[in-house]
């Protein structure tokens, strides 16, 4: 299924036909306000595990983040974060960040591995914000890479399309996407560590 969608006013219908492949295990192919990203629901481990197929990556070594609709869900997947941090999230987000978190008991054990983070976005993108909302809870995320080293990202839906049809059940035409992925922040330790420089320029 490819769907086109405008980032000023998502077609609820086509939203809710998108969440429904979400719930039903299904995999899609969405805009962000970076590059384009593969995702599922986070609650379906055989789609996460498609997933992790695709990006040909062992499930408990992927760097998978989750796609929130805002930062309520927050204390659902991660330990209590500091006053400092939550100021600094709520001051950049919406936006084209990571920020990698302590992870609680609650992330689905198929992530955890030895791994103790988790990637948290939330894009300033309405159509992905959309869906998430709809869906009521997170989407796992990975970025989609070219394999042409110079290009990276593939930023055209159409083409994006041409490559995945076959892998996943619905692509969504945002619109061209973006060559420069997220800054990711890590704030898991005492202090902040840019691990990436990427679109986004925190403001303190």
């Amino acid at each position: 299924m490819f769907v086109k969608l405008y980032n000023e006013n998502p077609n609820q219908r086509e939203v809710r036909k998108i969440v429904d492949i979400l719930r039903e295990g299904g995999l899609i192919i969405y805009p962000t306000d970076t590059v384009y990203g593969l995702g599922c629901d986070i609650t379906n481990n055989k789609a996460v595990e498609k997933v992790a197929r695709i990006k040909g990556v062992k499930i408990e070594k992927a760097n998978f983040s989750f796609i929130c609709s805002d930062l309520s869900h927050l204390s659902d997947y991660t330990r209590p974060i500091s006053n400092t941090v939550f100021k600094l999230m709520k001051k950049n987000l919406p936006g084209p960040f990571t920020f990698i978190l302590e992870a609680n008991n609650n992330v689905p054990k198929y992530f955890k591995g030895k791994k103790k983070t988790v990637g948290i976005r939330v894009p300033a993108n309405n159509i992905i914000h959309e869906i998430v909302s709809e869906l009521g809870n997170p989407i796992v995320s990975t970025s989609i890479y070219d394999e042409d080293e110079i290009l990276e990202y593939t930023t055209d839906p159409e083409l994006i399309y041409e490559k995945y049809k076959d892998m996943v059940d619905a692509v969504i035409d945002g619109g061209y996407g973006e060559l420069v992925p997220s800054t990711i922040v890590d704030c898991s330790q005492n202090e902040l560590v840019i691990l990436r420089e990427g679109k986004g320029v925190l403001e303190f």
